[in-house]
């Protein structure tokens, strides 16, 4: 049985407290008082929702009574009721007792029960208001610790020691400049072919900076049109352009205090380069078919697979803003120009398949590993991770076989840049069947034909190759010696 609201009744007069049990005891539950040492303790032991006191009592008034109420039970709403109107009575009352209403008499029952069902729901609502505000404290500080959780682990999970390599890989080189880059709040411009991980090292940047506990924001510039991209990005107010039913905050507001990351820049047209260049040169923006503008406080990294420095020359992209962009150049390197790490990013790319899947595939067989080693990837790593997910999906056993690759990588680069198949080694010692002797030795065999290719392209011109390789003058020259490369005429290699 659900409790009936106790309304409690303060009045020195017998027939004054009759009259008002009467009319309220069919909806409340009602208890008397003839005094206010008799009320307190009635309060002591009740669980009251409304108080209804008579003004005039003898040794103390209703307002003085209820304002000692309302420092030791605060909660019961209390309501003066009287035959007297003076206004200095109803301020006080007001001020001092925090009295909900003032009653004057001869009040009507009608209105007297529904004031006093108004008080009963202000009551109901001021406790549902501290439950939800105790409620709110609580929640607040298990938001504030999930989001610190959650932000620890984006730490740990796109710090640069997770971006597969091998020590000696080219992409090592591209890590640790991006990390010295992760330190100074300048714009960074990574550039690669697609499906080398732009994305992942922009986010790699961020959560290494002091911006990682705010947002990271991710925008594909080639995706868009210049009036929704300028939408996406700085927001719009409604009715600017057809299709803009409301006002809309952009990513760079959102992004507040955090990165926005820029994907494609090099797709944009010169007349949103424009507006970029002003937003980055100002730190405001201005939301279409705003009059004003607003700060924002971001950090832009840019990526693309374009020579952006190609299309400066060629008037396509504004030398200006490539300034602004490129203050920290970070380029990744292909795949195919980093073979030692093929079989650590396979192996990666192979367990995570396998857990999305739920499938017990632990490995590659031998000739797999081969076409993985000897394939370009022209594609980078989406395209192999697109492959051995296709791979695990069709697996039957603990290994992957020559049964569930696809038939472009069986045909090794017909689709895409084909690596030698004979490859002058001179002294060294490697295998020259990349399908024997130890993973160590087929790596390096495929390190070796990189390199060869590579100085074949420049015309052996080591100070080129090393560029294109990311590798320094000696560090190339080491590994010349070390596989036994040389030039095949007269063994004169130009610097």
């Amino acid at each position: 049985m659900v409790s009936r609201p106790v309304i409690m009744v303060v009045d020195d007069e017998l027939r004054s407290q009759e009259t008002l049990r009467r009319v309220l005891d069919e909806e409340f539950d009602v208890v008397t008082a003839s005094n206010a040492l008799e009320a307190e303790r009635l309060l002591e032991g009740e669980m009251v929702q409304v108080i209804l006191c008579d003004q005039r009592m003898p040794g103390q008034t209703g307002v003085e009574f209820l304002s000692q109420v309302r420092e030791r039970w605060p909660e019961p709403v209390r309501m003066i009721i009287s035959g007297f109107t003076e206004s200095e009575d109803i301020i006080a009352g007001v001020n001092e007792a925090g009295i909900y209403r003032y009653i004057t008499k001869p009040w009507d029952p009608d209105q007297l029960l529904e004031i006093v069902r108004g008080a009963v729901q202000l009551y109901n609502l001021q406790q549902e208001n501290e439950s939800a505000s105790v409620e709110m404290k609580m929640t607040t500080g298990n938001l504030k610790q999930v989001v610190a959780k959650k932000q620890s682990e984006l730490k740990r999970f796109f710090e640069f020691g997770k971006i597969i390599r091998s020590p000696e890989s080219p992409l090592e080189d591209a890590c640790e400049l991006a990390r010295r880059s992760a330190e100074f709040d300048i714009s960074v411009l990574i550039t690669g072919e697609s499906g080398t991980g732009k994305e992942l090292m922009a986010r790699a940047i961020h959560y290494a900076s002091g911006r990682a506990d705010k947002p990271f924001v991710v925008e594909n510039c080639g995706a868009l049109p210049d009036e929704l991209l300028e939408s996406e990005l700085f927001g719009c107010k409604k009715g600017a352009f057809t299709g803009a039913y409301q006002d809309r905050i952009g990513l760079f507001e959102k992004a507040s205090g955090g990165t926005v990351f820029l994907d494609e820049i090099g797709e944009t047209s010169p007349a949103f380069q424009v507006k970029l260049l002003r937003v980055l040169q100002e730190g405001e923006i201005r939301p279409l078919g705003a009059q004003r503008t607003r700060s924002v406080d971001v950090r832009v990294i840019t990526a693309t697979n374009r020579d952006l420095e190609q299309d400066v020359r060629s008037g396509r992209f504004r030398q200006d803003l490539y300034y602004r962009l490129a203050a920290f150049p970070v380029h990744l390197p292909p795949l195919r120009d980093r073979p030692m790490d093929i079989p650590l990013v396979a192996q990666k790319l192979l367990d995570e398949a396998a857990v999305t899947f739920g499938k017990p595939v632990g490995g590659f067989s031998k000739d797999v590993e081969k076409i993985l080693l000897t394939y370009a990837w022209p594609g980078n790593v989406r395209e192999m991770q697109n492959e051995i997910q296709r791979m695990v999906a069709l697996a039957d056993g603990e290994h992957i076989g020559l049964d569930v690759v696809s038939e472009r990588l069986k045909s090794n680069g017909a689709n895409g840049f084909p690596m030698p198949a004979n490859r002058r080694l001179g002294g060294s010692s490697l295998p020259s069947d990349p399908g024997r002797g130890t993973l160590k030795d087929r790596v390096e065999e495929l390190e070796a034909q990189v390199i060869e290719t590579t100085l074949e392209r420049y015309g052996w011109n080591i100070s080129q190759t090393s560029n294109a390789l990311g590798l320094s003058r000696v560090g190339l020259r080491s590994k010349l010696q070390r596989y036994g490369l040389a030039r095949p005429d007269d063994h004169v290699m130009p610097s």
